[in-house]
């Protein structure tokens, strides 16, 4: 398990509606960050369906809270990481985040 926390970016950079990416110092798991709607929220950047990158050009839709997956469609929401629909059934890890020191951290929390 990743004790250390990750710096993401400040917390004037990641503005409602936008997305930022990082790697877990530890593990080197790559973490999409959300905020949506002033709440923060982590899911691996990993799609459960292809392994692809969910920050790659995914769609981030404010309204529903759900990141759409460019490959095939998949759309995961980004408050549980649960697959919305297919071609994904297998829910996305979500991680901790919390706001300290002017700054947006992260961990993989996996054992």
């Amino acid at each position: 398990m990743s004790e250390p926390w990750t710096l993401v970016c400040a917390t004037a950079e990641l503005l409602p509606g936008e997305m930022h990416v990082a790697f877990d110092e530890v593990t080197g798991a790559p973490i999409v960050v959300f905020n949506l709607d002033g709440e923060l929220y982590a899911l691996e950047d990993r799609c459960s369906h292809a392994e692809f990158e969910l920050s790659a050009a995914g769609t981030f839709d404010t309204q529903a809270g759900s990141i759409e997956c460019m490959l095939h469609g998949a759309r995961f929401d980004i408050r549980t990481g649960t697959p919305l629909c297919g071609p994904a059934y297998a829910p996305v890890p979500r991680f901790p985040v919390k706001v300290e020191h002017g700054g947006v951290w992260v961990r993989d929390d996996r054992d």
